[in-house]
């Protein structure tokens, strides 16, 4: 038996789920390198401050949300606006099922309406299925910061990614916020494409 995918912006109701997977990555792994759990409240101001500006997007399998995606900003000088960074995090249940990449495809075609140049992604390593999906995704390996966290006893590298989105011109136009392409024809047309093409 299969089941739909939606994908879809977050909204408030949805935080506390997903900040639940978000607490066992926190307590349980290095791949984010927080050490506390973010309250509720606190989590809620992220979530508030990044769709600001950048999708946050859900995937939930009937009621539950099994993973998310989302943008943020990687650097806060003028010129770093074009180049924000991802951040994907999947529910263990639902990891290598594909659902991954429609996350980051749907984001990345989101970040593009907005004019977005590049994306930059950091991964801890070793986490072998995050690198595949990044190079699945189209990324590109640019680097690598070395014992540059320290977590669970260990000093950490972390692996650096970037995608091109668009090609570097001369002159780009400066990207626009969120809600000047939420529910334009193109933005309902992205998410409609990515809700017809999985299911689990």
């Amino acid at each position: 038996m299969t089941s739909s995918l939606e994908i879809k912006l977050i909204t408030e109701p949805d935080i506390e789920e997903v900040l639940a997977i978000y607490t066992q990555y926190v307590l349980h792994t290095s791949i984010t390198f927080e050490h506390t759990v973010p309250s509720f409240e606190e989590y809620a101001q992220r979530v508030n401050t990044n769709t600001q500006k950048y999708p946050w997007l859900i995937a939930k399998q009937g009621t539950n949300i099994v993973g998310f995606a989302y943008c943020s900003t990687h650097r806060y000088r003028e010129a770093y606006q074009w180049s924000p960074e991802s951040t994907i995090y999947m529910a263990p249940n639902f990891q290598g099922k594909g659902i991954g990449k429609l996350l980051y495809s749907t984001l990345f075609e989101l970040l593009k309406m907005q004019g977005f140049v590049n994306v930059f992604a950091g991964v801890v390593i070793p986490n072998p299925k995050s690198i595949a999906l990044h190079k699945s995704c189209g990324f590109e390996e640019i680097g690598i910061f070395k014992k540059i966290g320290y977590k669970q006893g260990t000093w950490h590298d972390t692996f650096w990614f970037q995608l091109a989105l668009a090609e570097h011109t001369q002159n780009p136009i400066e990207p626009v916020s969120l809600n000047k392409i939420y529910q334009t024809e193109e933005f309902i047309n992205i998410l409609s494409k990515a809700n017809q093409s999985h299911t689990i």
